[in-house]
């Protein structure tokens, strides 16, 4: 059985890099960087710097230096034009081999042609041939690493001059997107101990080497690293980095928290002031950082916007699997040296160490909420008062965080915003409506009877109040709906014979709309009917706008008709205001034509004031019925009998 290797087309892979793997072609300057700082740290006894010097017009250039532990020439064969080589893995073994090793599987040439000397692997044979005969193919020739890939996404050709700290000559390699390769030596005396990579834009990414954009960028990766990176434009040196404040001592806690401040200030280039700021560090994933409390209040759907790190290196500055779903109202500036990169570098590996930090990041931010009730109580109710979304939903999963905080949380009622606390002082017992729409149908009327029901509506509200009764078991919590609220409404006895008329009318009216009719005295008084609907009758109207939307042969009309089957009875009920002034002259009108269309436009109205989806005939009543009513209003007006 005959044995092949793979090919590799490497401009294949680097379209693959630049559409598909990285985000945008910024990610060249951060390889360039990780190369660099790991070199840097490979080398023993040296503090180490990076410069990056962006130089030439109209057309920029960029060159990158470090002082880091070099590479000798089998290393470089062996490890910078490798695909899917790691640097920490390379760079550990550039450490440990004994100078004057070769690799097995690569050859050095100890002759020169025309001072060049090149090295073409295929098939694990090795032949030499001239430089211009490698750079003249178009085959693929050696293998290159996925950091220094990066790199031909912006440009053509890639310069890297070396000598590394175990001795030997100083190695010149020179790279093509066409996937050859040429090396030669170079003298040792001249070339300091480190790396110099040299690159020139393509046409169309000369925006990526602006001295402006290089300094943004630089800024941008390299704002946590342990090494001075330096960028030099025009003659003017400016160290981009600097050591975060977690890293530095103080002599109080007052003293870090407002240098930690400013550094989120600076760092995330916030217009605002931060609400607070709080270390996190946890062993799992060796996560190290800040939390800084938004002083506004995000939205929980909102994407998030933690600024994270590893082993230095700015990884993303949108993580959002790191804390938890929860954590919204904080926003980090965290490293971690101990989690998985995905290949672009950009995002974490969903495994058990991630898991592991991410609980671990949960704790600190829940101790730190416990921390401020016991010794701060007044910050607390402000963080509340912006975040309380938040807080809630920690304390719906946490029975000592829902005894601490449920009093303090704040709810929407019919009577107004209220904290929990307030509400169980003055009511036993604690109605709420399930849902915003059912809160919205009877907050008004259930206000001006004086009686309070919570809108449970939003998320982890229903789960606060289901644990109540454990907490305080002198309190009944109960959910409430409009028909609910009907048996506290007034009943209008002897009164009602005034009133016999409109009801019948009303009721032959409404009678194609599976709605009944009520009358009854309540409050407000401005409120002429109010639209009463069950679960059933709410679920079954859902269902019907749901089916109208089908087509008659859909397979969705067909589920949606059985999933109405048992509520297809179910009917609401329009309960008409015996104290409403408008409603008590309709009761004398003796115009049939007028009551009709006043009842359609009641009807129409209580349902948008009920915010209920109107179905194709409510709809009519409201474009038609409207103009039939201005209508009949005119022709009263001309024959002199407009109503008094």
């Amino acid at each position: 059985m005959a044995e092949h290797r793979f090919q590799i087309h490497l401009g294949g892979i680097i379209d693959l890099l630049s559409n598909h793997l990285y985000s945008s072609p910024s990610v060249y300057l951060r390889e360039l960087l990780q190369n660099s700082t790991d070199a840097i740290r490979a080398r023993d006894g040296v503090d180490g710097r990076v410069t990056i010097t962006v130089a030439g017009e109209p057309r920029p250039q960029l060159t990158i230096e470090d002082d880091g532990i070099g590479l000798t020439e089998d290393e470089v064969h062996r490890f910078l034009s490798t695909i899917g080589a790691s640097s920490k893995r390379l760079l550990g073994e550039a450490k440990q081999l004994p100078r004057g090793h070769a690799d097995a599987a690569s050859a050095k040439h100890s002759d020169s042609v025309g001072g060049t000397r090149a090295i073409h692997s295929r098939g694990g044979e090795v032949s030499e041939e001239t430089s211009q005969e490698i750079l003249d193919r178009s085959d693929f020739i050696g293998q290159f690493g996925i950091g220094l890939l990066s790199c031909f996404v912006v440009s053509e050709e890639i310069a890297v001059l070396t000598r590394s700290a175990k001795g030997g000559p100083a190695i010149s390699w020179r790279g093509r997107a066409d996937g050859t390769y040429v090396i030669e030596e170079r003298d040792a005396e001249t070339t300091p101990i480190g790396t110099t990579v040299h690159l020139i834009p393509k046409p169309d990414m000369v925006e990526w080497f602006a001295a402006d954009k290089v300094r943004e960028l630089a800024a941008k990766f390299g704002a946590l690293l342990p090494f001075p990176i330096v960028v030099s434009t025009d003659g003017r040196d400016e160290t981009i980095n600097e050591v975060p404040p977690w890293r530095r001592k103080f002599d109080s806690a007052s003293g870090a928290r407002e240098a930690s401040l400013e550094f989120g200030r600076r760092l995330l280039d916030s217009p605002i002031e931060f609400f607070d700021v709080l270390p996190l560090k946890c062993k799992a994933g060796e996560v190290e950082g800040l939390a800084f409390v938004l002083p506004y209040s995000p939205s929980p759907t909102a994407p998030a916007a933690h600024r994270v790190y590893l082993k230095d290196m700015l990884l993303s500055e949108k993580a959002d699997n790191l804390l938890p779903r929860w954590a919204f109202f904080v926003t980090c500036v965290l490293n971690t040296n101990g989690l998985r990169p995905t290949a672009s570098r950009e995002s974490f590996y969903e495994d058990d160490a991630l898991a592991d930090a991410r609980d671990a990041l949960g704790v600190a931010l829940r101790e730190y909420l416990v921390d401020l009730q016991k010794n701060d109580p007044v910050r607390l109710e402000a963080l509340i008062a912006l975040h309380y979304r938040a807080i809630k939903a920690l304390a719906a999963q946490d029975d000592d965080l829902f005894a601490l905080f449920i009093d303090l949380l704040p709810f929407e009622t019919s009577m107004g915003r209220m904290k929990f606390g307030e509400i169980r002082q003055r009511y036993l017992e604690i109605r709420y409506a399930p849902s915003v729409d059912v809160f919205r149908q009877i907050a008004q009327v259930a206000s001006a009877q004086r009686m309070l029901v919570i809108n449970a509506g939003y998320s982890y509200d229903p789960d606060l109040l289901a644990r109540v009764h454990e907490r305080f078991p002198e309190l009944t919590v109960q959910s409430v709906d409009a028909t609910d609220l009907t048996g506290a409404l007034g009943d209008v006895g002897a009164e009602g014979e005034i009133f016999v008329d409109l009801i019948t009318q009303a009721t032959r009216v409404l009678a194609d709309y599976d709605c009944d009719v009520d009358l009854k005295r309540f409050a407000p008084a401005e409120l002429p009917v109010l639209y009463v609907t069950g679960e059933d009758a709410t679920f079954q109207r859902a269902i019907e706008v749901s089916r109208r939307a089908q087509s008659e042969e859909s397979v969705w009309g067909g589920m949606l008709d059985n999933l109405g089957a048992e509520t297809k009875d179910a009917r609401a009920v329009l309960v008409f205001n015996a104290a409403n002034p408008l409603v008590g002259r309709l009761a004398r009108v003796s115009d049939d034509e007028a009551l009709r269309l006043s009842v359609q436009m009641l009807y129409v109205q209580a349902l948008l004031l009920g915010h209920h989806a109107l179905r194709p005939e409510e709809m009519s009543l409201l474009n038609v019925g409207l103009l039939d009513l201005i209508e009949w209003g005119l022709s009263q007006a001309r024959g002199g009998g407009m109503l008094q």
